[in-house]
């Protein structure tokens, strides 16, 4: 499992550690905001696109030959910006890890669940997320000594190494999980599995978990601006959230494990803390940075490894990759839908009316199963 919980920590290295520090230490690539903006976009744009794709291929070919070919070719892609130091070769590169990280994520999380007896995959999958959520924390901090130390080159030539020091270690300790006979597939098929309530819940809960999340991360720095909090104490804040997060996962899925917390009971609670913590935002001063840093870091953390597990649960064993290549579209749509909501919300009125909007889009369906379990 070791080297899956790396893989997963790479690709959240790669996704933040970079996109922290285009904006200040890459002037002759990053020549006005669209160019950043696109930049920032090519990652997440190749991971909408090609994960379902790359969850099938794992799915007929095996996890594990996608997941070394993606950590090589991730280490490619990240090798060759740091060998060719152009604007040109950064959008390559750029666009390069996105492709690849498109392969290995889908195809580790297929493994995380193979690799794992059902009555495990709360553990199994928490303790993915946590490896992953310290990636997301300590990638801008990593990022930002390297490039203080030897500039963006050596941060991709990091993140090259670190990609062939995962993938050899995986080639070594991973198991062969040769793919499982699937029956044939159609296009209604497929539409039909998507529309199962056993699919697009749990994917909806990650979703609006990742929307709330990256609302935190981008906006609670701008509250803490406007609260007249510096950079370093608005800093903290967002390292507190994903601290949080990374905490609460490894406990929430032993919990499911145990039987202590059901994953329709541990869902909705997740989504009612994350709104909560939404609305802590509209608070003034501090406490409208700090409590809902705690609030939607503990609400992520607790729908995170119970979504995943269940999306494991309800999805044969043949068809684990495109499930979670398919899934992982979800979590992208909410990284960028919920922060584009909220920053409408607000050029409209204002912040707080756009921290409002969000949550209580995520409060709707924790009110909708309460008020089915008191009709019945």
């Amino acid at each position: 499992m070791w080297p899956l919980y790396a893989a997963g920590f790479t690709t959240a290295f790669g996704a933040h550690g970079v996109a922290a520090s285009l904006g200040g230490q890459s002037s002759d690539a990053v020549t006005s905001l669209l160019v950043l903006g696109g930049l920032l976009a090519l990652y997440d744009g190749a991971e909408v696109l090609l994960k379902p794709l790359f969850g099938t291929l794992a799915d007929r070919i095996g996890a594990r030959p996608v997941l070394l070919g993606g950590l090589v070719a991730f280490a490619c892609a990240s090798a060759l910006y740091a060998l060719a130091d152009n604007p040109a070769a950064l959008w390559v590169a750029r666009l390069g890890q996105g492709a690849a990280a498109s392969a290995f994520s889908p195809s580790a999380s297929a493994l995380v669940a193979r690799l794992n007896p059902a009555t495990g995959h709360g553990r199994a999958f928490g303790g993915y997320g946590f490896y992953k959520s310290i990636g997301y924390t300590l990638g801008p901090l990593l990022g930002g000594v390297l490039v203080w130390a030897g500039g963006l080159r050596l941060l991709f030539a990091v993140m090259a190494l670190l990609a062939v020091a995962v993938a050899v270690w995986a080639a070594l300790a991973v198991p062969r999980v040769p793919p499982l006979p699937r029956t044939r597939q159609t296009v209604l098929d497929l539409g039909r599995r998507l529309a199962d309530r056993a699919f697009w819940q749990p994917t909806a809960a990650l979703a609006a978990a990742t929307a709330a999340l990256s609302v935190g991360v981008g906006f609670l720095p701008v509250s803490g601006a406007a609260a007249g909090l510096g950079p370093v104490a608005t800093g903290a804040a967002v390292s507190v959230l994903a601290a949080c997060a990374a905490v609460v996962q490894p406990a929430a899925g032993r919990a499911l494990d145990a039987g202590r917390l059901t994953t329709r009971a541990g869902l909705g609670a997740g989504l009612a803390i994350a709104a909560a913590g939404l609305a802590s935002a509209m608070m003034p001063g501090l406490a409208g940075v700090l409590a809902p840093a705690v609030l939607i870091g503990a609400g992520t953390g607790l729908i995170t490894p119970l979504g995943f597990a269940a999306l494991a649960a309800s999805t044969s064993q043949e068809r684990l990759g495109q499930t979670m290549g398919t899934a992982e579209i979800g979590r992208e749509l909410g990284d960028a839908g919920g922060p584009l909501l909220v920053a409408g919300v607000a050029t409209a009125a204002t912040l707080a009316h756009g921290y409002a909007a969000l949550a209580l889009l995520l409060v709707i369906a924790p009110a909708a199963m309460l008020a089915g379990r008191l009709r019945r």
